[in-house]
């Protein structure tokens, strides 16, 4: 592909989000949640998982400790027990604890709405941040880099970066604030129903004209 200016890139960016946009009218976040505590802590049990096994277990948990008082409380091996299904459950249920005995200690249980706050709580790091602001306060603070998005935004050569940082960086430059959360929902479900790892089906990709590795 000839270089590229970042004005072009730009605009090709911003014309795959509108594709995009048009093939998946209905893309959000895949956890199943109903305030920002749920969102919190099946986010963080999201890691190296699942949003289908970890919405699995979910209700059972939320049933047990339906708050972060509740869960402060809980006994970790009652918690792994309850999410053992999501693997590194020992890890999981530390941190979701240690998460809950936070929001209690420094936020009266509630979840703040505030990067700085969040990520100073057990568990959570910048991507679970961008999630719950983005989703439960509709707060564009940033965007989520998962696999799915690291590997398109690669494919789609929105970046040249590995790193989830350097990525994040590179897609806050193409896309204006208010894409922000969603521009995640659209890579992550064109990731998983077409931009496949292994076998990309470029030939039913409404974005492949405008993507340097389509092979068609």
């Amino acid at each position: 592909m000839p270089r590229e200016s970042k004005k072009a890139r730009r605009e090709r960016a911003n014309e795959i989000y509108d594709l995009l946009l048009e093939a998946y009218p209905d893309a959000h976040c895949e956890l199943d949640f109903v305030d920002p505590f749920q969102l919190a802590v099946a986010t963080i049990l999201s890691a190296q998982t699942t949003d289908v096994r970890v919405n699995e277990v979910t209700p059972a948990l939320f049933e047990a400790y339906p708050d972060a008082e509740a869960l402060a409380n809980a006994a970790q091996e009652d918690v792994e027990k309850i999410i053992h299904s999501t693997g590194f459950f020992r890890s999981k249920a530390k941190n979701i604890i240690g998460f809950a005995r936070g929001l209690m200690a420094e936020h009266d249980g509630e979840v703040p709405a505030d990067v700085r706050f969040l990520t100073d709580l057990p568990g959570v790091g910048r991507k679970t941040a961008n999630v719950i602001l983005g989703n439960a306060f509709d707060i564009n603070e940033g965007v989520v880099v998962d696999t799915h998005i690291k590997r398109l935004s690669n494919r789609m050569r929105f970046t040249r970066h590995d790193s989830p940082v350097k990525v994040e960086g590179d897609l806050m430059e193409l896309f204006p604030n208010e894409r922000w959360t969603l521009l995640a929902h659209l890579l992550i479900w064109h990731g998983r129903r077409v931009c496949d790892a292994r076998k990309p089906e470029c030939p039913a990709c409404v974005v492949s004209h405008l993507c340097p590795s389509s092979s068609v």
